[in-house]
């Protein structure tokens, strides 16, 4: 039989607890991206931990976003992202995507534009392009669901992780 820890006392729920327990969580890194409509707009995107498969049939997917982010006045107004699985080579890449106030698609970045407008990042092991199907209101963050209109699931690699506020790479 395997010894059972004690239990410490149970915590009142604030922020920080949230933030706490969810470091204990590791989590598949992604990358979302969207262009606003305006004719030249620029590309948007930001580093997600949030990405979920909701459902098959169809089929669709869900991440969170906050709204005071630099990329939610775009999102909130796309009708297609781009969701990309990064890979333990991409650390960088994700970082860059997380950082406030960088510009996340200059060089070393690799993109390109692709099916509906959406910009697609290099090097992934997987993309999705997105038709947005709701943005459901979540304190300050939006759930965006969104179903999968095409994408490519054969990039070479593993997975990137986030784990205890660092990314990793997984083991076996």
């Amino acid at each position: 039989m395997t010894a059972t820890p004690e239990l410490s006392t149970p915590r009142t729920a604030t922020p920080e607890l949230l933030r706490s327990v969810f470091r204990q969580h590791a989590a598949g890194v992604a990358v979302i991206t969207a262009r606003g409509r305006a004719s030249g707009a620029r590309p948007v995107g930001f580093t997600a931990t949030s990405l979920n498969s909701v459902a098959a049939e169809p089929p669709l997917v869900s991440f969170g976003v906050g709204v005071s982010s630099s990329s939610w006045p775009v999102i909130a107004e796309a009708e297609y992202v781009g969701v990309h699985i990064l890979g333990d080579h991409q650390e960088e890449l994700a970082a860059t995507f997380a950082r406030s106030g960088a510009d996340r698609f200059a060089p070393p970045t690799g993109w390109r534009t692709g099916p509906e407008d959406v910009p697609v990042l290099d090097g992934v092991l997987a993309w999705l392009v997105c038709r947005v199907v709701a943005r459901v209101p979540a304190g300050d963050h939006r759930i965006v669901v969104a179903q999968a209109v095409v994408g490519d699931p054969a990039g070479a690699g593993r997975p990137l992780l986030y784990h205890q506020g660092r990314f990793h790479a997984l083991r076996d």
